[in-house]
């Protein structure tokens, strides 16, 4: 599963990551992270890349252009990295679920 992590999570929670989602990069690795949200877009579009964010903006993108990439939505509020990497890492099964889903419904998943 290849997860993007966004600027809005630090890139040490890629490294607590490697375990589980081994193909999980960070923004800032891939010099994007003052990058406008729509360029942002196109890079986990192209490469197949799943969008970890505790950001809104990037569920108005997926709702406006009801179109890939697929958004991992971050609910539950500013926290330690390895709280973030936990929670990501006990929903590991829906996480998985959600993006092998062929349903071009639903783009985002919400974790609280």
């Amino acid at each position: 599963m290849k997860l993007l992590l966004d600027q809005n999570i630090s890139y040490k929670v890629a490294r607590l990551l490697e375990d589980t989602f081994p193909e999980t990069k960070h923004l800032k690795t891939l010099g994007l992270v003052d990058a406008p949200d729509a360029e942002i877009w196109q890079y986990p579009k192209a490469k197949g890349y799943t969008i970890v964010t505790f950001d809104s903006d990037f569920i108005d993108l997926s709702v406006l252009r009801s179109s890939l990439p697929k958004v991992v939505w971050l609910r539950f509020g500013n926290s330690t990295n390895l709280k973030i990497a936990n929670k990501l890492i006990s929903n590991r099964g829906a996480i998985i679920e959600f993006i092998k889903d062929s349903n071009n419904e639903i783009f985002f998943l919400e974790i609280d």
